[in-house]
């Protein structure tokens, strides 16, 4: 299995603190996400200002779309994101339209779905047909902040995802001592937000991320 990227999640208010959050860990980081706090905070000019001073990082736009799918797919990609994220409760005519709309791009631009725990397996058939790459299990903000720990289900849903093609990217929280829950299954990113922003030495806490990876992915 190939080692997992790194990915940072910007979810500061200001373009201006989120380039320094980066600028901390950035030899260490793989994907950066502009979050979505920052994207209603600042707008899409927050992608193309983050992909100026990073240009050679993974961009995503982490904007949950749930309607209006080519409308906002073309203001994130236009504006500089590789990726885009669209939530999982989104009508499966609006992932098929991401979809397609993805590959007018001649420059590998992806969708990703971003999970909940309210979703089901029908959506996922869906989802494949229509051609979807990504997908992005999700343990809630405010589910962590209730007490919520990554557990069975998460684990085996994530399995299920990637047994069934997916590029998964897992987020919520995660810490390094988590990494090895996943040891089994073929990752595509980790997303780290505030383990790595409000680290004490973010380039550390980032090495960390990758050095752990590279215990159970080659």
């Amino acid at each position: 299995m190939s080692l997992p990227l790194l990915q940072i999640a910007l979810d500061n208010l200001t373009i201006e603190d989120a380039i320094n959050s980066v600028k901390k860990a950035a030899k260490y980081i793989d994907v950066i996400e502009v979050g979505t706090i920052l994207l209603a905070s600042e707008g899409k000019k927050a992608i193309s200002e983050i992909k100026k001073h990073f240009p050679d990082k993974i961009i995503v736009a982490d904007g949950k779309i749930a309607d209006a799918g080519k409308v906002f797919a073309k203001m994130f990609f236009e504006n500089g994101a590789d990726y885009t994220t669209a939530i999982c409760a989104a009508e499966n005519a609006t992932m098929a339209d991401l979809v397609e709309y993805s590959k007018t791009f001649s420059d590998n631009k992806e969708i990703q779905v971003e999970m909940t725990t309210n979703f089901t397996w029908e959506q996922v058939e869906q989802w494949k047909k229509a051609g979807v790459p990504q997908v992005v299990w999700h343990r809630a903000r405010d589910a962590q902040a209730a007490g919520v720990k990554w557990g069975k289900n998460d684990i085996e849903t994530v399995a299920k995802l990637a047994n069934l093609g997916f590029k998964v990217t897992v987020t919520g929280g995660v810490s390094v001592e988590d990494i090895k829950l996943f040891k089994d299954i073929p990752i595509y990113i980790f997303i780290a937000g505030r383990s790595i922003r409000d680290a004490e030495n973010p380039e550390l806490a980032a090495k960390e991320f990758k050095d752990e990876f590279k215990k159970y992915w080659k």
